[in-house]
């Protein structure tokens, strides 16, 4: 009986600077050599470019870029096996590759038979499916290489249990959505029984753009057992021992096993993450954002600080005539237990001179949204002079259900580069409020307890508009993530004229979503990359 130790390297890589890249690959892997005395040390699908490289597959010096790369690792001659993935051109075909690196050697690589093309994923856009399997020695174990997809369907395991792998390796740039984790564990443990062999999965974590990598990386033995499990969103080197015996076949001993984070903790260590590296990663100097007393705000001011620290985090409350004194004194109280930098600046003088200036146009008409999206843009060109001026990303505040409906304001309150609560519905908005509050009390009780507003016109409630949030919500889930028609809704109990009036408002607000900024994706389908609906077309609600 021998032993091997394969290091599960779970980092945060940034997409497109593959010298950079190629640089935390050589680092990682001397410093799992150093640690842990890696044998293999195992990397994220993708590992050189980083996860999605989109469109920058299609640049002509791509194919230079990844063989320089290839070389540079190549050359340095690090005494342990890479198994890293990168994009490779051959033919004029760009292939989603795997590449096992020994001895300053590339020995095998691997191509990526199952192209992933729903919800987020666009691979058949880019890359060329592989057919064959790639099974190869290493130490001692005959392994497999799959990459990501091929572990959901069955053909890549079948090929490798049909060639002798005992061992898999599976490379990984699998996003964050609520309910992943679970779907992994129980996918991975079948696929191990069907190939009656043990699985290294490692996943990349980070931020990129709405899409959040969670990490997660685990082990899985030939019986489906989770032996190791590594910590969800944090980077690190993580190693396992993976015995040998004598006949080649291999067997995981129970090892690390990192407790699961609940739903709501996953969520909220999603959104901190999306954060910051969607400011870090873009090279701004901190965020700004509106408190107006409400939860959403107060919700994000909490992220932003989890994520950024305090001092990078300025909170800019914008009081007009309708704004209660409760509202202000919640946002002065949570800046305060924050200790971000805080202000409060009147829009009523520059509502006045657009009233004035618009007088002569409006005359003759009566009050109504026009005057409320107006004192809303008042305060978004408020914020983005101030982003301009300090090199401040604005963080707006919108929630799943207002994006949804339409519940928001262009160029008013959807003015700004980053939406932290994009694809967070409203009730999610209140339960992760009531979650932070368990790590230290910084939003103000009142503010989750009173009911919502908008506080745009007096004794304005969000409820005089919309339905209440639980059945919103609930029409919404059904609706966006699990497509359901509205004779679905309504069958499930829902008044018809409601699921209609909600339904309607979804789709006559598309072009609204189109001009909304990019926010972290949780959910299965969220507003973004997931769902492409065209903006003009006649479908008819009931199909």
């Amino acid at each position: 009986m021998a032993s091997i130790t394969v290091v599960m390297a779970q980092i945060n890589l940034l997409v497109g600077d593959i010298p950079g890249n190629t640089q935390q690959v050589i680092t990682s892997a001397e410093q799992a050599l150093a640690e842990h005395q890696a044998d293999v040390v195992l990397y994220p699908e993708l590992t050189l470019t980083g996860y999605p490289p989109e469109d920058l597959l299609l640049r002509p010096s791509l194919e230079a870029r990844i063989e320089q790369a290839l070389q540079t690792l190549m050359d340095a001659q690090i005494n342990t096996t890479l198994v890293m993935g990168y994009p490779r051109c051959v033919g004029g075909a760009v292939l989603n590759m795997a590449g096992v690196i020994q001895n300053g050697q590339l020995v095998a690589e691997y191509t990526k038979q199952c192209l992933p093309n729903y919800q987020v994923f666009d691979e058949k856009r880019y890359f060329q499916a592989g057919s064959q399997p790639c099974v190869v020695d290493i130490h001692g174990v005959t392994t497999a290489i799959t990459i990501c997809e091929d572990v959901w369907l069955a053909e890549p395991t079948a090929q490798a249990k049909a060639h002798g792998a005992k061992l898999m390796l599976n490379l990984n740039a699998s996003p964050f959505s609520r309910s992943k984790r679970a779907e992994r564990h129980r996918l991975l443990a079948n696929r191990a029984q069907e190939g009656d062999l043990a699985i290294v999965y490692t996943n990349l974590v980070g931020g990129q753009d709405e899409l959040v990598f969670d990490g997660g990386s685990f082990v899985v033995d030939n019986q489906g057992q989770i032996q190791y499990q590594a910590p969800f969103f944090e980077e690190g080197l993580y190693a396992v021992t993976i015995d040998v015996a004598d006949s080649g076949s291999v067997t995981v001993p129970t090892q690390s096993k990192t407790e699961l984070p609940s739903e709501l903790a996953a969520i909220y260590q999603a959104l901190v993450i999306g954060v910051r590296d969607y400011v870090n990663k873009n090279g701004f100097k901190g965020v700004v954002l509106g408190l107006s007393g409400g939860i959403d705000s107060a919700l994000t001011l909490a992220v932003a600080v989890d994520a950024l620290g305090k001092d990078r985090v300025e909170a800019v409350m914008m009081p007009f005539r309708y704004t209660s004194d409760l509202s202000k004194n919640d946002a002065a109280d949570e800046a305060e237990r924050l200790g971000v930098r805080y202000q409060s600046i009147s829009i009523e003088p520059m509502y006045d001179a657009f009233m004035a200036g618009l007088a002569e146009e409006f005359a003759g008409t009566q009050r109504d949204t026009t005057e409320e999206n107006l004192q809303a843009r008042c305060r978004g060109v408020l914020l983005m002079a101030i982003s301009n001026k300090k090199g401040y990303l604005v963080l707006t505040t919108g929630n799943k259900s207002e994006m949804a409906v339409g519940y928001s304001t262009l160029y008013g309150d959807m003015a700004g580069g980053f939406d932290v609560l994009k694809d967070v519905p409203k009730v999610t908005v209140f339960e992760l409020s009531r979650y932070r509050n368990t790590l230290g009390e910084v939003i103000p009780v009142s503010v989750i307890e009173r009911p919502p507003s908008a506080e745009l016109a007096p004794d304005q409630k969000d409820e005089d508009s919309l339905p209440p949030y639980p059945v919103l919500d609930e029409i919404l889930e059904r609706y966006i993530e699990r497509d359901q028609s509205a004779t679905e809704i309504e069958a499930a109990g829902f008044d018809s004229a409601v699921v209609r009036r909600v339904l309607r408002l979804v789709d006559v607000n598309e072009y609204k979503r189109r001009q909304a900024p990019v926010g972290v994706r949780i959910t299965e389908r969220g507003f973004g990359r997931d769902r492409r609906y065209p903006i003009t077309n006649g479908w008819k609600i009931g199909d």
